[in-house]
């Protein structure tokens, strides 16, 4: 079993902006519980959707629900009822530099956005021949 899943108090908060009292027809929503318990091992320990563990269910499944309830705006209600409720007083999260990493790649780069962009148009527009002065040089140096 996995360590960190909602508790019964927790899922009833969230069990109402998750369960649909009447479906237009297909297959019958899967167990809403699980995929939140998935949606949220997902952002809590940063893994990729491929790594989800198979007690919650599978990954394609879980991201193509999560996709659904993005769309259709569910998470943007819950975050405003969750901030909204009595929780968020008793509950405060932070988030600082101790738990947040960068990607290695992300270290050492030179200037942002912009100064990328100048450097590739800079490399895309170079002459495609030789100038004068440089033929000079590789005749003298050749002579």
């Amino acid at each position: 079993m996995l360590r960190g899943l909602m508790t019964d108090e927790e899922w009833a908060f969230f069990a109402p902006f998750l369960l649909e009292s009447g479906t237009q027809g297909g297959r019958p929503p899967a167990d809403h519980r699980r995929v939140l318990d998935a949606v949220l091992w997902v952002t809590r320990t940063g893994s990729p959707w491929r790594d989800l563990p198979d007690e919650l269910g599978k990954w394609n499944s879980v991201h193509r629900q999560y996709r659904r309830w993005t769309e259709a705006g569910v998470w943007d209600v819950m975050l405003s009822a969750l901030t909204e409720s009595a929780a968020s007083d008793i509950t405060k999260q932070m988030i600082d530099s101790t738990i947040v990493r960068a990607h290695q790649h992300a270290a050492g780069g030179k200037g942002g956005f912009r100064e990328t962009v100048l450097a590739v148009r800079a490399v895309g527009s170079r002459p495609k021949f030789i100038p004068e002065r440089m033929r000079r040089s590789s005749r003298s140096a050749s002579a």
